[in-house]
């Protein structure tokens, strides 16, 4: 019996793209590997907030407390009138957000009534 292909086959080379950089393909490789076999090395360095927007250092506790449940209860309020204007799924989505927002309310304001001013 003949053998019409050679052994091995005669192949041509795979050609090399220099457009792309080996130091980022293997940085790629390693984040993909590291997503499946080691998720602790993808832990990226902690969040730094903006500054844009400030709170006093010198704020006193019952003032935060206060500022936190007035917006909680701003926000009920927005949640309840938006889902006013919802039907079926949305609506029930916006209800059980507005009701976790309202829970958050309700702890802050157990909070602020725990609180003793200083005097």
């Amino acid at each position: 019996m003949i053998k019409h292909t050679p052994n091995p086959p005669d192949t041509d080379p795979v050609p090399h793209d220099p457009t792309f950089d080996a130091k980022k393909l293997k940085d790629a490789a390693d984040r993909a590997l590291n997503y499946y076999l080691n998720p602790a090395a993808l832990k990226t360095t902690p969040r730094k907030p903006s500054t844009l927007f400030s709170i006093s250092v010198d704020a006193d506790h019952e003032t935060l407390l206060a500022s936190a449940c007035e917006s909680l209860a701003s926000a009920s309020v927005m949640m309840s009138d938006f889902a006013a204007l919802m039907d079926g799924p949305q609506r029930n989505t916006l209800l059980g957000i507005q009701q976790v927002v309202m829970l958050g309310e309700l702890a802050v304001n157990r909070m602020l009534d725990n609180v003793v001013p200083a005097t």
